[in-house]
């Protein structure tokens, strides 16, 4: 029986774990916390999943909150018009509906099934001293997380990273008591050019149902402001700022929020990074990195979860396919570049809208409006983004794909 041990227990390290259990594989996870420490902690992300990366979890067994979790049933968009109102504003639904499960839910009950069906958890927070004995015991070592010197290991792909500083300041609150929108439930995007973003994800976290409102400011705008915020109280007020003096078609929906609890809010920034997925040992062993330790996106497109979904998919069918031979750097090495045939095109779009829209753009979302069609497409795309690269990222496509929707809209 193959060994493998998966350093980091999150959304990639244990769904591959648990998949490879399911094919008879000895799997170890190492996490720095237990399931309660976990879930008892402050908020770890934002999360939305979209289609493709909830059947991943559905084929492993894993879609534990289907009865709990709101779905997320479609995509609004909205752009300011500087007087109050929205210059574009459209809403479409999703063909499959989305969930957002608080990682402090998901992670200790994934970790109860890890080990319920076979796999051994060490609690450590593990240092290169630790990856060497794993490596020595193990056939195969992945890092799904780390710091300090492990994060050392991966180095910065120059030739694939765009940004060397944060292109964002971030902020989370959780929050109930949210009013629905009208019609359907949906991820409400809003775009403020110049400024930054806010969205609203309906989720489920670990007092229930609730609704995340996340904050994307232009680093030195008035949304990067959460410096000298000192409560989570003061976060919340905070976040209520923003929204009445930015975005005030959100603000009645907001009358009666309360956050879900004190560990609810999240603030901070980074680089979008993508590194080189192989790092070595002082010994010379490699390790194989893994999600967001290789390809770390910032969140604007909603990707970060679902990338770390596709990416412990695409592992697994690697490992699988490799059979007996040897996890070698050749093998970690072609494992990482399957996945990125897939993740360069979502770290392509995600770094472009952290840029100002560019002209084609702003027409095609200005089409959506009018266009059924135009919005259909724009909202699926979140779930697979490669279809962008055919009629959103290019000027050209983007003229002949109004061209043939105007066409089709005349009556004849």
């Amino acid at each position: 029986m193959r060994k493998i041990t998966i350093v980091g227990a999150g959304q990639a390290g244990l769904q591959l774990g648990i998949g490879l259990l399911d094919r008879g594989y000895d799997v170890t996870v190492v996490s720095n916390r237990t399931g309660r420490q976990i879930r008892e902690g402050r908020v770890m992300s934002s999360q939305c999943m979209f289609g493709t990366s909830l059947a991943h979890e559905r084929a492993l067994g894993l879609n534990l909150w289907d009865a709990d979790c709101p779905a997320v049933e479609g995509i609004s968009f909205a752009v300011p018009d500087g007087a109050g109102g929205r210059s574009i504003s459209w809403a479409s639904r999703l063909d499959a509906v989305a969930r957002s499960v608080d990682q402090r839910v998901k992670v200790p009950a994934w970790l109860e099934e890890f080990e319920r069906r076979g796999g051994k958890t060490v609690l450590r927070e593990a240092d290169l001293q630790d990856l060497e004995s794993f490596a020595a015991d193990s056939d195969l070592v992945i890092v799904a997380a780390g710091k300090g010197e492990i994060a050392g290991l991966f180095e910065r792909d120059a030739e694939r990273s765009v940004f060397d500083a944060p292109q964002r300041a971030l902020a989370l609150t959780y929050v109930t008591g949210m009013l629905p929108r009208d019609g359907y439930s949906a991820v409400g995007f809003n775009m403020l050019p110049g400024i930054g973003e806010y969205f609203t994800v309906p989720a489920l976290t670990t007092t229930g149902p609730c609704d995340i409102m996340i904050f994307e400011g232009v680093p030195g705008g008035p949304l990067d402001c959460w410096n000298g915020i000192s409560t989570p109280e003061e976060h919340l007020q905070r976040s209520l700022e923003i929204v009445r003096r930015h975005v005030p078609w959100e603000a009645e929906r907001l009358a009666d929020v309360r956050l879900t609890d004190p560990n609810g809010v999240l603030a901070g920034r980074f680089p979008p990074t993508v590194r080189k997925p192989v790092g070595q040992l002082p010994s010379g062993a490699p390790v194989l990195g893994l999600a967001d330790v290789v390809v770390l996106n910032d969140p604007i497109t909603g990707q970060g979860s679902n990338n770390a979904s596709k990416c412990a998919s695409s592992y697994l069918a690697s490992i699988l396919e490799h059979g007996e031979r040897p996890f070698d750097r050749a093998f970690m090495q072609e494992t990482f570049e399957r996945y990125w045939d897939y993740a360069r095109y979502v770290t392509a779009w995600t770094n472009a809208l952290l840029g100002a829209p560019p002209e084609h753009v702003l027409k095609l979302l200005g089409a959506a409006n009018t266009s059924p069609r135009v919005a259909r497409r724009f909202a699926n795309g979140f779930d697979d983004p490669r279809d962008f690269f055919h009629w959103f990222m290019d000027p050209a496509a983007a003229a002949s794909y109004l061209a043939a929707a105007a066409g089709e809209s005349r009556p004849i």
